[in-house]
């Protein structure tokens, strides 16, 4: 049994058949979560740190108008002048790159570029779409712990 000759026409089609495909698989990829009441899945890395009372770093540990990147457990820590911390995911929105510093009141992501405001998590400089997620945390004797 032998196929038809390929002509243009049908490499064209497949063509557009493949590029339509690889559209909508990009788009429910990236917006997956939308319209639904579930969390953000993890198989993306997008999402919170779980909150059960863990320790994540000791509070002098955390630099005061500064912050610390905690990769293995996912969470940036920040600091005000005071002894305030708040947490945010250690996961770029843009494309699941972990963060790598706080400076300049900025939360800084190496692989593209994006920053976010320390204090909020929004994004202050693209191409990050989305700010990043908060994780609650509290200081209980000069702990900083998951709240």
């Amino acid at each position: 049994m032998s196929l038809p000759p390929l002509t243009r026409a049908s490499a064209l089609r497949g063509g557009l058949v493949v590029a339509v495909g690889a559209v909508a698989g990009f788009t429910v990829a990236r917006l997956g979560g939308l319209g639904t009441t579930e969390e953000p899945g993890a198989a993306n890395a997008y999402g919170t740190a779980p909150s059960d009372g863990r320790r994540l770093a000791a509070l002098d540990e955390v630099p005061a108008d500064g912050g610390l990147v905690l990769v293995d457990e996912g969470v940036v820590l920040v600091r005000g002048s005071g002894e305030e911390v708040w947490g945010f995911s250690a996961i770029c929105t843009h494309q699941g790159c972990p963060v790598s510093e706080v400076t300049g009141g900025r939360i800084l992501c190496p692989c593209h570029g994006s920053a976010f405001d320390a204090l909020t998590g929004e994004v202050v400089a693209g191409p990050a779409p989305t700010p990043l997620e908060p994780v609650e945390v509290e200081v209980r004797d000069d702990e900083v712990v998951t709240a």
